[in-house]
């Protein structure tokens, strides 16, 4: 076995054995790396409280077979505003379980850990309905499945674009329109969040266009990965 160190977003953690826990982590180096973090659920563990669900932690860890094994746990940031605010949490979940179905294993993505640890900042500082779908909508782009959103998707119509259909990727002018019925101040967030700009989306007020772009990003993702997000079913789908 050798020894190396990573920071690390944690993802999840299930329970294994009497007393040690499973925790799934996004590494910085090496991608999403199965790890057992031993006796942590006693009462006496030195580190238990680092490793939970979107901790950003720096780790030593031996690599195993199947498990790399925790030795040892610094806190980098705990994100303490999101994890005591059940919304927040439930929005940091969705970030969190999207990537864990998105990553495969041991393979390095630094750009979506970056973006990744950059929600979850963004989120601890203010909670916005636009940061989970943004980071839906940037995700799927670098996925490579950004969508058409500055002209109509069929015939190149940047005027009045109206609809959006997940089979077309893209939007939709009124000559073609079908789908997801979409109103233009949704269609100038989803050009501000893919353009970008979502700086100046993150300053907008919660509007019913941001709640139109909150659910399209859901089912976008959702229709991508071809499942269900067990943590958006906590948030007000509309």
């Amino acid at each position: 076995m050798s020894l190396y160190r990573d920071e690390a977003i944690v993802i999840r953690t299930y329970k294994l054995g009497e007393a040690d826990r499973i925790i799934v982590l996004f590494t910085k180096a090496r991608g999403k790396v199965r790890t057992v973090a031993k006796g942590v659920r006693k009462t006496t563990s030195r580190f238990g409280s680092r490793l939970e669900p979107t901790s950003h932690v720096a780790l030593q860890l031996y690599e195993g077979r199947e498990l790399d094994t925790i030795t040892q746990a610094e806190t980098l940031d705990h994100f303490r505003a999101i994890r005591e605010d059940l919304d927040r949490f439930a929005h940091a979940s969705a970030m969190l379980e999207s990537v864990d179905w998105i990553v495969q294993e041991r393979e390095p993505n630094p750009r979506l850990y970056t973006m990744l640890l950059g929600a979850l900042r963004t989120l601890a500082a203010h909670d916005h309905p636009l940061v989970v779908p943004a980071f839906f909508w940037k995700l799927l782009a670098l996925e490579g499945l950004a969508p058409i959103v500055d002209a109509c998707v069929v015939c190149g119509d940047e005027g009045a674009l109206v609809a959006f259909d997940m089979e077309e990727g893209g939007v939709l002018c009124r000559a073609h329109r079908k789908g997801t019925a979409l109103s233009g101040d949704a269609v100038a967030i989803l050009q501000l969040i893919l353009s970008g700009r979502l700086g100046s989306a993150l300053t907008l007020p919660p509007t019913p266009a941001a709640v139109e772009v909150e659910h399209l990003a859901t089912r976008a993702m959702e229709h991508h990965l071809e499942r269900r997000l067990r943590s958006v079913g906590v948030l007000d789908r509309g």
